[in-house]
């Protein structure tokens, strides 16, 4: 059977703050997303999702691409780029133009865009998306597709994203100078709502929270649009730093232990199971030493270890069930929540987060696309998945659009008259 031919390739690059992530996708004849080459890097200069080290993140990039590269066997120039900063901003624009009952007509709808790119304050912040997301008919039917309608009101909901400028703009540098171009810095909420989240999730109503390792972002998605942002400068880092605070040990080796044996959940065997630790600078461990104020000859229980872990899981699930209250995910049913990001890859984490926020929790895992390596199946590659996606969709954006010469207006009478001979003679 002949394999699908490819007739575009698409490019996503995550920079995250444990990570740099690159994955090379085709779209083929049959619509369908596949996954060409994947690349992997250790980030070394992102603290908190901003760029702090601009040569050492631009070497990572560049590695991470051509890793990328040599698996999917071709060279690629364009990349979509995400941003997972703490500056991002999220709000909705409503426009609304007097149809006065008449037939709206592509003009109709290219100026009321028109109005609401031009009304779109950002306050002295980068306007990162600005997306028409729904249509409505006078004021409360919400419609897709407008075009050909007749309607007394018409109205568009945009969906804004602002960012700082200065992050942004380092960013940008970082990924040109690995020689390439960006298409466009994809908001990381906005990605990964793309790969894990269903089109009924996000319209009936739900929270994502990315559990990244420097920031934990968490966003709110009502009526089919990012509704609300809100960051926490805290992550799964943190908790590997305590770890390797609490024993006295490498972060390596303390990010080595959390992965294999660590969990959000006690468990009574905990206290009998034991755990070897290396004590600081490699060295070796003998009867009786201490590697740590909470280890004794080297070893530690894994209750110990998993009690270090929930004290900062604690913190950083206070935080989160602060950000829900203040964007208003207050209803006690039908709300969910979404866990994503290589936070959520800790054992047990989905039922530790269902105890500590009060609401139905599942892991989110990125979907869409096919031939996805194992390896990079799991939530902490969900934003790498959505770039790809979000670069596949190619969305409407309103930064993008040219300006009309036009303005908005009541309809004129011969203006009036066209329309209505054109309505006889298409009904009639």
């Amino acid at each position: 059977m002949a394999q699908p031919k490819v007739e575009k390739l698409i490019t996503a690059i995550d920079i995250g703050s444990w990570k740099v992530s690159a994955l090379i996708a085709g779209r083929t004849d049959t619509g369908e997303l596949a996954i060409l080459g994947t690349g992997q890097r250790e980030s070394r200069g992102v603290r908190r999702g901003f760029i702090a080290d601009m040569e050492r993140t631009e070497l990572a990039v560049r590695e991470t691409v051509e890793q990328a590269e040599r698996v999917a066997g071709t060279n690629i120039e364009d990349v979509w780029v995400s941003f997972s900063g703490g500056s991002l901003v999220s709000d909705v624009v409503t426009v609304e133009r007097d149809m006065a009952g008449y037939r709206i007509e592509q003009a109709d709808i290219d100026d009321l865009l028109t109005t609401g790119q031009q009304g779109i304050d950002p306050d002295g912040r980068v306007v990162l998306h600005a997306q028409p997301t729904c249509f409505t008919i006078n004021g409360k039917v919400p419609v897709k597709k407008p075009l050909g309608m007749h309607a007394d009101l018409l109205g568009v909901d945009i969906h804004v994203v602002l960012a700082d400028g200065a992050p942004l703009a380092n960013l940008d540098l970082c990924v040109r100078g690995a020689y390439l171009n960006v298409n466009s810095i994809v908001a990381s909420p906005i990605a990964t709502g793309l790969a894990c989240l269903s089109e009924e999730e996000r319209d009936l109503g739900v929270a994502l929270v990315e559990m990244g390792a420097g920031v934990t972002n968490v966003s709110l998605y009502a009526g089919g649009m990012l509704v609300g942002l809100h960051s926490i400068p805290f992550g799964a880092s943190d908790i590997t730093d305590d770890i390797a605070s609490a024993f006295g040990i490498r972060r390596s080796q303390a990010e080595r232990i959390k992965c294999f044996y660590g969990s959000a959940m006690q468990n009574p065997r905990d206290f009998r199971e034991m755990i070897e630790i290396a004590p600081p600078h490699g060295e070796v461990a003998t009867a009786g030493q201490v590697a740590g104020p909470n280890a004794e000859g080297g070893k530690i229980t894994r209750a110990a270890l998993v009690g270090v872990i929930c004290e900062r899981l604690n913190q950083i699930m206070t935080e989160v069930n602060g950000a829900l209250a203040g964007m208003g995910f207050n209803t006690p049913t039908g709300r969910q929540v979404v866990l994503t990001g290589g936070g959520a890859e800790m054992k047990g984490i989905a039922d530790y987060a269902q105890g500590a926020l009060g609401r139905a929790v599942r892991v989110g895992r990125p979907r869409g696309l096919s031939a996805m390596p194992e390896a990079h199946s799991g939530p902490a590659f969900a934003t790498l998945a959505g770039l790809a996606l979000y670069g596949a969709s190619n969305p409407v954006d309103l930064r993008t659009m040219a300006p009309a010469p036009q303005t908005v207006h009541r309809i004129g009478a011969p203006l009036w008259w066209q329309r209505m001979m054109r309505a006889m003679k298409t009904n009639y």
